[in-house]
């Protein structure tokens, strides 16, 4: 069971698989940082100030609370609609991404299939028989 579980892990897909998962997190790390300090904090401001990722309704409990984590220390239910909101940004960003990377892969291919494929060159045997068949022919 040992050996057949080496030769599964050393097997190249599973080591792509491994480096894109590693990748896809570092990306989505970097893509979460992209929509929470860069893009999200001018929207808020655009807006009026507001903070999106503090952006909630308090569907029960009682009191105004100025945080998501102040509400839920106080065991109210909240419906966070800022970070939905940063969430739904977020998926939209990686869905462009990997769209991007798809096409990419996509064009490749098309290009790859496109070009001619080199005649094959005949082997010996089919090149002295057209000699052949070319001696005959001149002879009659």
């Amino acid at each position: 069971m040992l050996k057949e579980f080496k030769e599964f892990a050393v097997k190249g897909n599973m080591i792509d698989m491994a480096i894109g998962i590693v990748i896809g997190a570092a990306f989505g790390a970097i893509v979460s940082s992209l929509v929470d300090d860069v893009i999200m904090p001018p929207i808020g401001l655009l807006l009026g100030g507001v903070d999106f990722s503090q952006l909630f309704i308090v569907l029960q409990g009682e009191g105004t609370y100025n945080t998501i984590d102040q509400a839920k220390e106080a065991g109210a239910v909240t419906w966070n609609l800022g970070l939905f909101i940063n969430a739904i940004i977020k998926f939209l960003i990686v869905a462009f991404a990997l769209f991007m990377v798809v096409r990419a892969m996509n064009k490749l291919k098309r290009q790859a299939e496109e070009e001619p494929a080199a005649p094959i060159e005949p082997s010996a045997d089919i090149k002295l028989l057209q000699e052949i068949r070319d001696l005959l022919a001149k002879q009659t």
